[in-house]
This record gives structure tokens, C-alpha cells and sequence, in this order.
């Protein structure tokens, strides 16, 4: 009896010890989840570098030099080139890479007046033409996408565009307060610039986002990590990185940007149909699986019905390819088949 006893002693201490070691491995990849982008743009030799346009304003914008056919990546909202990071060594093997902050961003420009899709843009097309000085491949995630699109439409030195699960009409009027976006950042963003700011940004929005019944619990527990390390962003080791990836560039984003989409002013009188229409160049645009959830609120960029009206503007050069994963960041969470897009459109 006693050797069972020690032996189900032994058993039982086995299991706890690999319990905690699961646990603390956990937390420790949540705390430190984004070295792996940092060690990523070291390996793959990407420059950051900036460059100051005719009319004054900076892109700021990462290389990844090569003889390759040039690609332009304009990454989403709260994001900065970097976020590109884990796909950057596998597009450089076919590709010279230029990936940019767009405005109100990282270290280009921040200037409200800068802050809606064709004046970025119109910037972008004279990078292209003078930075770049070559015919290039553009790729743009969620509104960067659109950003993309805008490119597509209207500069003379694109050879084909890749838009990676843009907002298509939802983020225009209509379907936008339905939209996880409206829901979950820009509504929240917009009431915490309108507030005395006593939490920090990322407790606010942990707090009052569309998970906040779920995280809610959480949100003291950021804010004291915030006054204990209040030069970084605010993490909590039992929450997965997804859920505090959107804040790792939150220090070098400029609230106003977001202003313009709680509004809807970014699209500055364009509409998406007019846009997707004056595409005459191979686009493939990559939609997320839709998801929506019991209250009939959006969990995605946007529908399947969205994604194939847009398609449907512009059969002839627009290519649509549905894709089962419902992470809005799929070249981050599914990088070889982001590749193997981008590289069958390389020549």
C-alpha cells in the first residue's frame, strides 16, 4: 500500500510540475511574443530609413534590399512596417521589399490634415515613382488595403496589387457600427480622447472594447502594470499576445487617425465601388472567413457578401480568394500561403 501511495504521490507531483511548467511557458510567450519580430527584421537585414517628400511630409519605411522585383507593403490600422516582420525573410527571396509607415503612424508624418486615403495615397504613388523608380507590386493589410486599392486604381507605376482582407463597405455608412472595428477600437478610442485620460490607453480600451465583459476583471490588474512600466506597452502574461498585439504600436500612433475612421472621413468623398472600379491591373483580394456573432455584430473585415460585391465591380483584373482562417492578420498567422499569393504575381 505504501509503494502505491508513493508511487501516486510521485505520479500526482509529475503532473503539478508539468502544469507549471506549461503555465509559466505560456506566460513567458505572452510577454515576450514579439521577439520573434524583432529577431526576424535583424535576420532578414531590413533597413529602416526615411525620406522627405517635395511638400514636406516624412515616410519613414523599412528595406529589405535585393535585385528583385520591387513590392510596397502598407500595413493596417495601429500597425507600423514592422508588423510585417515574420513574413519579410520568405517575400525577400523573390522580392525587393519596401515597407512603409503610412501617416499618423510609427515615424512618418503625423498631421491630421494627412489622415485620409487619397492624400496618403497620392504621397505613396510620388514614393513609388521617386523612391522606388521602378514598376512595383503593391500589398496593403485591412485599410491598408484600401490604401492599396486607392494605389492600384490611380498610380502609373503598379504592375499588381494584393489586398489582404480589406474592409470593403463596412467601413463605410451603413454597416459600420455593426463592425468589430467600430466596436472594439474606434468608438473606444474616440471616447477615451474625449476622456481625463486617468487609465492608460490600453487599460481603456481592455475595459471598454467588445471584450470587455470577458477582460474586464483584467483591466486594474493592466493598469498597475502601466504605473509600475510606464515607457512600455501594457501586457498581461495570462492573456495570448492576440490580445494585446493591436497595442504594441500604440505609442507612436496618433489618436486623430482614428478620429477620421470613427467618422468615416478617411474615405475623403471616394467610395469603395469607385475605387475598385478603376483598377486595370492583376489584383487578388484575400478575404477572412466571415464570422459574426449572436447579436449580429461583424468579427471580421467585413461579409462574404461585401468581398464578392467588391469582386464584382471589377471582374476582369480583381481575383477574389476566400480563405478559411478568421485571422484579420493573415500574414502574420499564416505566412506561407500570404507568400505563395504574393509570389504568383511576381512575373
Amino acid at each position: 500500500m505504501k509503494d502505491m501511495l508513493r508511487i501516486a504521490g510521485i505520479f500526482i507531483f509529475v503532473i503539478f510540475m508539468i502544469i507549471l511548467i506549461l503555465i509559466a511557458a505560456f506566460y513567458y510567450r505572452n510577454m515576450h511574443w514579439y521577439d520573434k519580430y524583432e529577431k526576424a527584421i535583424i535576420k532578414v537585414g531590413a533597413i529602416e530609413k526615411q525620406v522627405i517628400l517635395p511638400n514636406g511630409n516624412t515616410i519613414n519605411y523599412g528595406e529589405v534590399k535585393n535585385d528583385k522585383p520591387a513590392l510596397l507593403l502598407i500595413h493596417g490600422q495601429m500597425g507600423q512596417w514592422e508588423s510585417y516582420a515574420l513574413c519579410l525573410e520568405k517575400l525577400s527571396k523573390n522580392w525587393h521589399i519596401y515597407a512603409v509607415d503610412v501617416y499618423g503612424h510609427g515615424q512618418s508624418t503625423h498631421d491630421e490634415d494627412l489622415y485620409y486615403i487619397d492624400v496618403n495615397a497620392n504621397d505613396l504613388i510620388w514614393f513609388i515613382d521617386n523612391v522606388i523608380g521602378e514598376q512595383t507590386f503593391v500589398a496593403g493589410h485591412s485599410n491598408g488595403a484600401l490604401t492599396a486599392a486607392y494605389i492600384a486604381a490611380y498610380g502609373n507605376n503598379v504592375a499588381g496589387a494584393c489586398l489582404e482582407d480589406p474592409p470593403v463597405f463596412s467601413t463605410e455608412q451603413g454597416e459600420w457600427e455593426r463592425s468589430f472595428a467600430y466596436i472594439n477600437t474606434y468608438k473606444p478610442l474616440h471616447e477615451y480622447d474625449q476622456s481625463d485620460k486617468k487609465e492608460c490607453i490600453e487599460v481603456y480600451l481592455l475595459r471598454n472594447g467588445y471584450f470587455g465583459k470577458q477582460y474586464g476583471r483584467l483591466s486594474d490588474m493592466a493598469q498597475r502594470y502601466h504605473k509600475k512600466h510606464p515607457d512600455e506597452v501594457v501586457k498581461i502574461g495570462f492573456l495570448p499576445s492576440v490580445a494585446w498585439a493591436v497595442n504594441q504600436y500604440l505609442p507612436d500612433y496618433d489618436l486623430k487617425y482614428g478620429e477620421h475612421f470613427y467618422d468615416l472621413t478617411w474615405n475623403h468623398g471616394f467610395t469603395h465601388k469607385q475605387i475598385l472600379s478603376d483598377i486595370h491591373i492583376p489584383t487578388v483580394l484575400i478575404h477572412e472567413k466571415e464570422n459574426i456573432d449572436s447579436d449580429g455584430v461583424y468579427l471580421c473585415a467585413t461579409s462574404d457578401e461585401n468581398a464578392r460585391k467588391a469582386v464584382s465591380y471589377n471582374k476582369d483584373d480583381i481575383t477574389l480568394i476566400e480563405v478559411e482562417s478568421s485571422f484579420h492578420d493573415f500574414h502574420s498567422n499564416h505566412t506561407d500561403e500570404f507568400v505563395k499569393i504574393i509570389d504568383s504575381m511576381n512575373p
